[in-house]
Order: structure tokens, then C-alpha cells, then sequence
């Protein structure tokens, strides 16, 4: 989680919403490093470049195949619907976020699309790591009024 921090600090600079993301390869926590991005919205002009769709979109190109089954997808804000819907789609094996979005959230607080019955891939879902470290990053761009929408 500390490295996916590290990426979503770097989005400070070009004015997007601080939320990272890391795709660690087969052996979980300890796997190594396929991708790692930041939200990119602002940067690209871009509605999907979410930092989930970026290191999902960079670790397939990398490996040369769309399926990152033994994969863990770790990103410093619950997924939203289409980030969710991406990491289910890729055969992600788990996903691990910090901070809980009671808005938007896809991963079990408002949708959970992660575990959805109805879906042919559930990967595991841990949440809450280092969230409040995950939350004071969010809380301090917004209160700056970095994002004007």
C-alpha cells in the first residue's frame, strides 16, 4: 500500500484526484511489481484513466495477455463500478484498498461488484489498509480545492 501512496502523491502534480494504484504479480504481497499508476484524468483528458484502468491497461501490455490471474490489484481508494468491473474482468485474484468510498464504492459500500454472485470472477477483497493514511491524502487535495468539479 505504501508504494500505491507514493503513486497517488505523484498525481498532485498534474492536478488529479490522489488515488494509486499497484498490480503486484503471482505471490501476493510479496509478488513482484507488473504496473503501477496514478489517476490520470485530468493529465490525459481522459474519463477512464483511473489509477486501476492504468496499471491493469500497463501490466497486460507487459505480460502480453489480459488475463493477470495471480495478480493482487492494490490502490489507495475503493474501487469504483468501472474499476471493479475491470479487475473482475482481468481475473485479478484479490484486491486490497485503503480508504472506503461511501459514495462510489464498488468493493462492499455502496456496490460490491468484487463479490457479486451473479459474476463468474470474485477475487478476494481486503480493505481498509492504511486507510487513514489513504483518507488524509484525499481529505487534504480536496480541502485545498485542488479539484474544481
Amino acid at each position: 500500500m505504501r508504494r500505491a501512496l507514493a503513486r497517488a502523491t505523484a498525481a498532485g502534480t498534474t492536478g488529479d484526484v490522489p488515488v494509486g494504484a499497484v498490480l503486484l504479480g503471482p505471490g501476493g504481497p510479496a509478488g513482484d511489481v507488473l504496473a503501477a499508476a496514478h489517476n490520470a484524468r485530468e493529465a490525459t483528458g481522459d474519463p477512464t484513466a483511473h489509477a486501476e484502468v492504468l496499471a491493469l491497461r500497463a501490466a497486460a501490455a507487459g505480460l502480453g495477455t489480459w488475463r493477470l490471474g495471480g495478480c493482487t490489484l492494490v490502490v489507495t481508494l475503493e474501487p469504483c463500478t468501472m474499476c471493479a468491473g475491470a479487475a473482475v474482468l482481468a481475473r485479478v485474484d484479490r484486491v486490497v484498498y485503503g480508504a472506503r468510498e461511501p459514495r462510489t464504492g464498488a468493493a462492499g459500500s455502496l456496490w460490491d461488484v468484487l463479490r457479486d454472485r451473479r459474476l463468474n470472477h470474485r477475487p478476494e477483497v481486503i480493505g481498509s489498509v492504511l486507510a487513514d493514511e489513504c483518507a488524509e491524502l484525499l481529505t487534504g487535495f480536496f480541502r485545498s480545492g485542488a479539484e474544481t468539479a
